[in-house]
């Protein structure tokens, strides 16, 4: 088995840096925002680490290539592998399965096996990259195959993997055709993590339910072949974060207090300032929100140009059907409460579908009174604490969804199921009028639990339990 290699290797579908080709036909290589990238360079570069994905190009064979220090090693996919395994069974087929079945999961016999393929691909790389008995940390519903075909490719290895979104429950994880196959790969990893102690939970049943293994708490037993030990997998809750204190900072600067500023004297400088930022995913519950922000106003509990609400929505895998249908509906939603509450120059809602840069959200963090999330499901919700982040004046509040990781944490917020109404509607109603001494008293909680659990915490904390694990001989 080899020696040579790296000591850490991190596996995703998508490569943290975006590929763009300049005039002199060069690529140059330009990191992607998201908070993984910046919670485990630091540890890379210190364990000489490489990382595999995808460069987000179909056809591009590019050789592997050095980073801000790390190894960088593209894994190819063809154009139909992007429409089958990607925009097919990963966001097509799973995505909706593991977020409550809000849209209905497509099963597809071609899209399973491109999926499989690609896994095995991905695979293959890391096995080819890791140095003897190094760590793997494998990343999200995109490759849950990978830990089970890793492992029979090199026993020697530490297998973690991390689920960033929810983990459904048996009753619907039961509908998936390639349900056992999907269990067995996760279960090659010696440590899953799960966003909420309820996901982790709802694996270890559907271990229970679809295999014959032992479970004990966090722990399932996987029994040793040929006479050798038996291995043990922990299935546990590691709540991922943001680069708090980054985001904190950022939001003092004098350049993004005084966009905060120049934002709300551009609205007109309304009473109340609402802010809702989301991917366009029908996860999300923009529809729910909009509905509940028109209804306030068709009521007369809330009104224009008093209040406002800003609503971002960046583009989302416009190629699936599913998405394209949820456009349609937030512009139509958007029109119509423009057209019925909107003074002249004085809208309602502003709809912004585009994305920000880091700085622009600052400030619009900074801005609004009420930021309002109502995810239907959702792993965790990093704009939740995102907003948290900003707010170093203690000012600000939080409507956040239960049906998100972040609920579990963040107790400041003021808790909603967006599936209801008239009680999301009560809780805007509340948030706008909150006492000021309130509103501190449940920021200053919030931003405590955030600032100190960031996202260095997490992956420092995923990653000491799994190099805790004993070393394997290579006979797995």
């Amino acid at each position: 088995m080899q020696s040579a290699g790296y000591g850490l290797v991190v596996v995703s579908n998508r490569l943290p840096f975006d590929g763009t080709v300049g005039p002199d036909g060069e690529p140059s290589w330009v990191r992607s925002p998201g908070g993984l990238v910046t919670a485990l360079e630091p540890i890379m570069q210190e364990a000489d680490g490489a990382w595999l994905g995808w460069c987000g190009a179909a056809d591009a064979v590019i050789e592997p290539f050095d980073v801000d220090n790390m190894r960088l090693v593209p894994v190819p996919l063809s154009e139909s592998e992007v429409a089958d395994y990607y925009e097919g069974f990963a966001n097509d087929s799973l995505w909706p399965l593991y977020h409550d079945v809000i849209a209905s999961p497509a099963f597809h016999r071609l899209w399973w096996e491109s999926y499989r393929r690609v896994n095995r691909r991905f695979a293959e790389a890391a096995a080819e990259q890791a140095a003897q008995g190094a760590t793997v940390w494998v990343h999200d519903y995109q490759l849950q195959l990978v830990p089970a075909m890793l492992r029979e490719l090199r026993p020697d290895l530490r297998i973690g993997f991390f689920l960033h979104i929810p983990f459904p429950p048996l009753e619907l994880f039961a509908q998936l055709p390639w349900r056992r196959q999907v269990v067995e790969g996760l279960l090659g990893a010696d440590l899953i993590g799960f966003q909420r102690a309820g996901d982790a939970g709802n694996f270890v049943r559907v271990v229970r339910r679809l295999t014959e293994l032992t479970t004990r708490g966090q722990v399932i037993t996987i029994p040793g072949k040929h006479g050798h030990s038996p291995r043990h997998v922990r299935a546990a809750a590691f709540p991922i974060s943001i680069d708090s204190k980054k985001f904190d900072a950022l939001a003092r600067t004098p350049e993004v207090q005084q966009r905060a500023k120049d934002i709300r004297t551009e609205l007109g400088d309304p009473k109340v300032l609402m802010l809702g930022v989301d991917r366009l995913d029908y996860t999300k519950g923009i529809r729910h929100r909009l509905k509940a922000f028109g209804e306030l106003l068709d009521d007369g509990r809330l009104t224009v140009p008093e209040t406002t609400l800003i609503q971002v929505a960046s583009p989302s895998r416009e190629n699936v059907g599913a998405y394209q249908q949820l456009r349609d509906d937030v512009d139509m939603a958007v029109g119509r409460i423009n057209g019925e509450h909107s003074n002249f120059g004085q809208p309602a809602v502003h709809y912004m579908h585009h994305a920000y840069p880091p700085e622009e959200m600052a400030a619009l963090y900074l801005a609004a009174d009420v930021m309002l999330v109502t995810a239907l499901r959702d792993g965790m919700n990093l704009v939740a604490k995102e907003y948290v982040a900003a707010r170093s004046d203690d000012r600000g509040t939080l409507v956040l969804s239960e049906f998100t990781g972040a609920a579990d944490e963040l107790t400041g917020a003021i808790l909603v199921n967006p599936h209801d109404i008239a009680g999301l509607k009560d809780a805007i109603t509340y948030a706008a009028h909150l006492d000021p001494r309130e509103a501190r008293k449940r920021m200053r909680r919030l931003r405590r639990r955030v600032l100190t659990n960031d996202v260095a915490l997490w992956s420092e904390t995923f990653l000491a339990v799994l190099t805790a694990v004993p070393a394997r001989n290579t006979h797995g």
